[in-house]
C-alpha cells in the first residue's frame, strides 16, 4: 500500500512529463498564489556550468557557521528528493515534504481550473515553488538557491538575489542555451539583477565580456575572484590545501572540504561572495567563512568512499567535458597509473568529450544500464567508446553493482562517472549516505 508521503511526492515526479520549459511565467503565477514565499527571506543565486553546486555548498556552510538559519535549494538529487531542500544543514523530513506537495497541488489544480494556469507546471517549477515556501514557513535569515539550467529563464531566477555567483561556463546543455561561450554566457547572466553584488571564476573572454556588459548595464557590482584573489595550493593525501589572500583579508592555510585542484577557483568564488553580502546586510565573520570553505561537504561530487578495509570508490557526478576533466585530473594526481571506471551517460550529453577528456586516468571502462529513459544502452556507449578511445578496454555490465565488481578485480581502488543518475544508483547500492 503507498503511503500518503509518498503519493504526494509522487504528485512532483508525475510532473517530469512535461518536461524542461524555460521561462518564468509559471513560477512566478504560483509565487503570487503561494502568498510571495520568495519575499521572506533574502536570497543568493547561484548559476554556472560546472561547480555551482560545491560554491553553493560553501556559501551555505558558512551562513549557518555565521549564526543564520539558511536553507539551500539544489539539482538533481542522488537517491532521494528530499535531498534538494535543506535547513540548518538538513533535508528536509519526508512528511514536511510531502505536506508542502499537496499544497502545492491544491494551489496548482485551483490555478488549472479557473484558467491562470495553462498547463501544470514543470517538475523543475513545481520543486522550485516548493522550496521557496519550504523556506518561508522555516522562517529562514536566507537561501541559497543553485539554478537548474542557464539562468535568464530558470525557475530559480523568479528571486530578487541580495548576490549572486556565476561560477564557471562551459559548453553543456546546449541544445537549450545556445551552441557558443557567449550565448551560453548570456542566458547565465540573466541572474545578475541591478544593483546586486555579483562574483564569478570565469576567465575565457567571450563569457567574461559578456558578465562584464550585463553587469555594467544593470549596475551591478561584478567581481572577478581569479583577478583578484592570490592562491596557492597543494594536493596532501587527497585533499587540497589552500592558502587564499583577497583584497579583504588572508585565509588558511586551511584545508579545503571538498576534494579537488578545481575547488581552490571554487572557493575564491565563495569567499569574495560571501566577504560581499555585508554590504546586502548578512555580514559573515571570517571564521565562519573559514567553516563553509573546510567544513562543507557534497556528496557524490569527487567523493571518495571507503567500501571496505581493502576497497574504495571516487564518485563524481560529472556529466560534461570540463567536469570530467577536473575528476581525471585528481585522479592522475593522486593515483598516476589509472583506476578502472564505472560509466554511463544519457543521450543528450556530450559523450566524445567525455571520453577525450578522461586521458590517461582510466586503464578500463565498464559500462551498465541506468534507470532512465534518458540513458545511452551499454550497447550505444560501447560503440561510442570503441570510436573515441580504442586504446581502451571497454565491457557492458547488467548493472552498477556487476560493474563496480568487474572493475574491483582490476584495482583497489574504482572510479564512477558520467552521470548523477549512475552515481545516486551506486551510493544506494553500497548504502552510502547521501
Amino acid at each position: 500500500m503507498t503511503s500518503p508521503a509518498r503519493e504526494s511526492i509522487d504528485f512532483l515526479f508525475d510532473l517530469e512529463q512535461f518536461g524542461v520549459k524555460l521561462g518564468l511565467d509559471n513560477i512566478r503565477l504560483l509565487c503570487a498564489a503561494l502568498g510571495r514565499p520568495d519575499r521572506s527571506f533574502k536570497s543568493i543565486i547561484v548559476a554556472g556550468t560546472n561547480g555551482k553546486g560545491s560554491v553553493a555548498a560553501m556559501i551555505e556552510t558558512a551562513l549557518r557557521a555565521g549564526g543564520y538559519t539558511a536553507g539551500r535549494y539544489c539539482s538533481p538529487h542522488l537517491m532521494a528528493l528530499e535531498e534538494r531542500f535543506t535547513v540548518g544543514g538538513r533535508p528536509v523530513a519526508r512528511e514536511t515534504l510531502a505536506a508542502e506537495a499537496d499544497r502545492l497541488r491544491e494551489t496548482v489544480e485551483r490555478l488549472l481550473d479557473d484558467g491562470r494556469l495553462a498547463a501544470p507546471p514543470t517538475f523543475f517549477e513545481a520543486t522550485t515553488a516548493v522550496a521557496l515556501s519550504l523556506f518561508a514557513r522555516a522562517r529562514i535569515d536566507a537561501a541559497v538557491l543553485e539554478v537548474g539550467m542557464g539562468g535568464r529563464f530558470d525557475a530559480t531566477n523568479v528571486v530578487t538575489p541580495v548576490a549572486a555567483a556565476i561560477s564557471s561556463i562551459d559548453l553543456d546543455h546546449q541544445q537549450y542555451l545556445g551552441a557558443t561561450l557567449s550565448e551560453i554566457a548570456y542566458e547565465k547572466a540573466g541572474v545578475i539583477k541591478p544593483g546586486a553584488v555579483v562574483v564569478t571564476g570565469e576567465t575565457k573572454p567571450p563569457a567574461l565580456d559578456v558578465l562584464r556588459r550585463a553587469a555594467r548595464e544593470r549596475g551591478a557590482r561584478l567581481i572577478e575572484a581569479p583577478r583578484d584573489v592570490e592562491i596557492r595550493a597543494a594536493l596532501r593525501g587527497g585533499w587540497t590545501e589552500v592558502e587564499m589572500t583577497t583584497p579583504v583579508r588572508r585565509y588558511g592555510p586551511l584545508r579545503l572540504g571538498l576534494r579537488g585542484r578545481h575547488q581552490a577557483g571554487n572557493a575564491a568564488v565563495a569567499v569574495r561572495l560571501l566577504e560581499g553580502l555585508g554590504d546586502c546586510g548578512l555580514p559573515v565573520p571570517p571564521e565562519a567563512i573559514l567553516e563553509g570553505l573546510g567544513g562543507v561537504r557534497w556528496a557524490g561530487r569527487l567523493d571518495v568512499a571507503a567500501v571496505d578495509a581493502r576497497r574504495s570508490i571516487v564518485l563524481d557526478a560529472a556529466h560534461n567535458p570540463a567536469a570530467v576533466a577536473a575528476f581525471a585530473a585528481y585522479v592522475e594526481e593522486v593515483w598516476p597509473g589509472g583506476v578502472p571506471l564505472v560509466f554511463a551517460a544519457l543521450r543528450d550529453k556530450d559523450v566524445k568529450g567525455m571520453l577525450r577528456a578522461l586521458g590517461n586516468a582510466v586503464t578500463a571502462i565498464f559500462c551498465p544500464p541506468l534507470a532512465s529513459p534518458r540513458a545511452l544502452p551499454p550497447d550505444t556507449l560501447l560503440a561510442e567508446i570503441r570510436s573515441t578511445r580504442p586504446d581502451l578496454r571497454a565491457v557492458a555490465a547488467s548493472s552498477p553493482a556487476a560493474a563496480l565488481d568487474a572493475a574491483w578485480r582490476l584495482g583497489d581502488v574504482v572510479g564512477a562517472a558520467g552521470s548523477t543518475y549512475l552515481v545516486g544508483e551506486i551510493m544506494a547500492s553500497l548504502a552510502l549516505p547521501a
